[in-house]
């Protein structure tokens, strides 16, 4: 497969480069270059700063009859971002750096500055001693002099700060240890904290478990209490009833059979206050009749007697309107045994 991008050319046999017309371009022509600024600047005109790697579009070329160690030394022209004022900076290939010429000033001039003053100092003085054998044992005297003064102040600095001082390292550590305990006993408190909290949960949890099964208990037996209740409204008037029946088949009594109206209607206690109103109708064959029975059923009326008969009005007209309708129901009772007697 062919190459995309065919970077080589076809030279005939007789190709001779010495033909080839040279371009007379002059020797201070000017490129445009892509480059980021080389340090922290400031604008002179606008006082607009700007940063050390910002990129410009800038006018490159050879400075004229400058060059260091055969090395030769190239010119940028760049615009402001702000008020659009040319800048112009050149290589230094001597410090490896770039030298601001007009236009802005470089930031942080003043650390340069003095870093370049004590090279210049540096180099005169070797420059002195290399000539000048007695220049180098008076530069030595100097320097051993001024050692032993900066020693001098350093320990008297030192033992300023000791005296000042006065440390208690006994104290230091006794404070430390104190501050370890409490935080043991703090963290101790807390890991106790949470264990009464969980218990405490787990407590409320139960009960509240507890409560809401006592609360199902005594919903069901409310609601089998009043399923109960609610079964007959005339059951209240049977109940004697029923007692005496079971009573009946403890002792070996058989009953009649009950009547229709009987079981609808339903019968008054023995004990009640209006049980010596109703007649009952004399069952057909009583067998061994228990006393209590006898003493708790009512007189019976002789049929043709006015007695009972009067009595029964009075006792009617006496009782409340609600019990007229069991009365002349016992009565119509006592009539029909009447006729069949």
């Amino acid at each position: 497969m062919s190459e995309r991008k065919v970077l080589n050319k076809y030279y005939p046999p007789d190709f001779d480069p010495s033909k080839i017309p040279k371009l007379k371009l002059p020797k201070d022509r000017q490129y445009v270059v892509r480059l980021m600024a080389p340090f922290n600047m400031r604008c002179k005109t606008c006082g607009e700063y700007i940063y050390k790697g910002k990129k410009f579009n800038a006018r490159k070329e050879t400075v004229q009859n400058e060059h260091y160690m055969g090395l030769p030394i190239f010119r940028f022209y760049i615009k402001c971002t702000r008020c659009l004022a040319e800048i112009t900076f050149k290589t230094d290939p001597e410090n490896t750096d770039y030298a601001i010429e007009h236009g802005a000033t470089r930031n942080f001039q003043a650390e340069k500055l003095l870093e370049e003053e004590e090279k210049r100092i540096q180099q005169e003085r070797e420059d002195e001693e290399l000539n000048n054998p007695m220049k180098v044992l008076e530069n030595r005297t100097k320097d051993s002099k001024m050692e032993m003064e900066v020693l001098e102040n350093l320990q008297e600095l030192k033992e300023l700060n000791q005296r000042q001082a006065q440390v208690d390292f006994e104290g230091m550590l006794d404070r430390y240890r104190e501050m370890e305990r409490r935080e043991r006993e703090r963290i101790k408190e807390e890991d106790e904290r949470e264990t009464k909290e969980l218990l405490d949960r787990a407590l409320v949890k139960r009960l509240r478990d507890s409560d809401s099964d006592s609360e199902k208990e005594e919903e069901s037996s409310s609601s089998q209490t009043n399923s109960s209740s609610a079964a007959k409204p005339t059951d209240i008037l049977t109940t004697d009833q029923h007692t005496e029946a079971q009573g009946a088949s403890s002792g070996g009594v058989k009953r009649a059979k009950v009547e229709s109206w009987e079981r609808s209607v339903g019968t008054l206690g023995s004990r009640g206050a209006l049980s010596s109103l109703v007649m009952r109708k004399k069952p057909a064959a009583t067998v061994n009749e228990s006393p209590e029975e006898t003493s708790a059923s009512p007189p019976i009326l002789q049929p043709g007697s006015k007695t009972s008969m009067a009595d029964s009005s009075n006792a009617s007209k006496a009782t409340h309107n609600g019990s007229s309708s069991l009365s002349l129901l016992g009565a119509y009772s006592d009539s029909d045994s009447n006729d069949s007697d």
